[in-house]
């Protein structure tokens, strides 16, 4: 996914010794002259400009700021000796870039009242730009008993008595269909059924991307599709940002950036194009143990398809009546002349599952 940069906004920091809000590249605060600790994190400001002052933008673009590894005191990313000290810098913390701070916001500023004075602050205030007092007063109100109802979880009964019906419930279908009993029979009839397709060289309609379309195919019609999603643009692509956010630089500005794909078009077309398709199926039946394959008369642009099936019908009379077992075995059904005896195992449904030659 690549990301694409719109400019810089400056942030702005909270004083932890006097709570007085600070713009991002000032390096104390402007309340009480304490040092900006390592420690603070840059916030969002309530209103987001894109940066156009080339000199801010110069400021922006050098990287991280230091902090002195004597005093403390932050000090540019180009420089090597700390403004307040002296020192050298080369041992020095860098601030830590790369976090996201949030969305990037246009618009109005959200204004919020003093809780002490009434007076209007930003929503990001901490203390009252007015009388000093702090934005968020501490409650002392008793907290409020929910009266719902905790969700009580499933009984244990409830559980049990589910796995005891899931369990019964196997045993059920394991009982009818693969339990068995033996029943002797002697073949009465048999009959076999044999189908064939029959294929016709016309042409058939698909729909695909131009790049997969056959040579030798007739397309129809055309319309642009998304074929896929890719980083970088191309030709015949649409961008697709997602929404904008900022990511600390770690000197007092941030980023703006969007992650943004490009979605490439290209023509899906429905074409046709000539082949073997089965157009009919052609059925032979007996009652004999002389089974064959049909043999139509075909026309000049017909074959008959690979596709064959074949099934065969014994029939058996047991002391509980009639039953039917259905194969595709042609040697089991040879074996099963008229009159022979044979065992059978039937399921709980009636239905002959297996046999065996007395």
């Amino acid at each position: 996914m690549a990301k694409k940069k719109l400019g810089n906004v400056e942030l702005q920091w909270t004083c932890p010794n006097c709570g007085g809000i600070n713009p991002g590249p000032v390096k104390t605060c402007t309340q009480c002259g304490s040092p900006q600790p390592e420690d603070v994190q840059f916030e969002q400001a309530p209103v987001q400009e894109i940066i156009t002052d080339e000199e801010k933008i110069a400021e922006a673009e050098k990287g991280a700021d230091i902090h002195c590894p004597y005093c403390g005191t932050r000090n540019p990313a180009d420089a090597t000796v700390c403004s307040q000290c002296g020192g050298d810098l080369t041992g020095g913390t860098k601030r830590v870039s790369g976090r996201v701070v949030g969305a990037y916001k246009t618009g109005p500023v959200e204004m919020v009242k003093c809780p002490t004075c009434g007076a209007e602050n930003p929503a990001t205030a901490k203390i009252c730009q007015q009388c000093g007092a702090p934005m968020q007063l501490e409650e002392t109100a008793p907290a409020q008993v929910s009266k719902t109802p905790a969700k009580s979880p499933p009984s244990r009964w409830l559980i049990i008595g589910g796995v005891i019906g899931f369990i019964a419930l196997c045993a059920l279908f394991y009982f009818l269909f693969f339990s068995t009993n033996q029943a002797e029979g002697r073949v009465q009839a048999v009959n076999w059924t044999r189908t064939i397709p029959i294929e016709v060289f016309a042409p058939v309609e698909y729909q695909a991307f131009r790049d997969q379309i056959p040579t030798n195919a007739a397309i129809i019609s055309c319309e642009e599709k998304v074929h896929h999603t890719q980083d970088e643009p191309a030709e015949n692509s649409v961008e697709v940002c997602g929404t904008p956010y900022t990511v600390d630089k770690g000197s007092g500005y941030a980023e703006v950036v969007q992650d943004c794909v490009y979605d490439v078009y290209m023509d899906y077309c429905k074409f046709s194009v000539v082949e073997w398709q089965v157009a009919d199926t052609v059925s032979l039946k007996g009652d004999d143990y002389n089974p064959r394959w049909p043999n139509p008369e075909l026309t000049r642009n017909q074959r008959l398809g690979d596709e064959r099936t074949e099934s065969y019908v014994i029939i058996f009379q047991t002391d509980d009546g009639i039953v039917r077992f259905s194969t595709s075995n042609e040697d089991l059904f040879q074996q099963a002349q008229i009159g022979s005896e044979w065992v059978l195992e039937i399921n709980k449904l009636g239905g002959v599952v297996n046999i065996e030659r007395k």
